[in-house]
């Protein structure tokens, strides 16, 4: 299942925190979108991201990082996410 998380990318926290679930990458790309409306926050500015997990969760559970990964193995990752953004 994909979540979407609060993630605020500090590298010593290692548990993060479900905010959403959804059964399809369309589904939690459109989550995203609405919670960056209700923030009135850019996505970047949100510390949330989409991941997919294994594990049975629920909005308000917790996963550490061991637990998800950011593409489903099979899914097609767009070319910006393929390469770095740095030389």
């Amino acid at each position: 299942m994909y979540a979407l998380i609060y993630d605020e990318h500090n590298l010593d926290e290692s548990k993060k925190k479900v905010i959403s679930v959804h059964g399809t990458r369309e589904e939690s790309d459109k989550a995203l979108f609405q919670r960056q409306n209700d923030l009135g926050k850019r996505v970047y500015e949100c510390n949330t991201r989409i991941v997919w997990t294994d594990k049975a969760v629920d909005a308000d559970d917790v996963l550490d990082i061991s637990e998800f990964v950011t593409w489903h193995a099979g899914e097609d990752i767009p070319e910006g996410e393929l390469n770095s953004d740095s030389d």
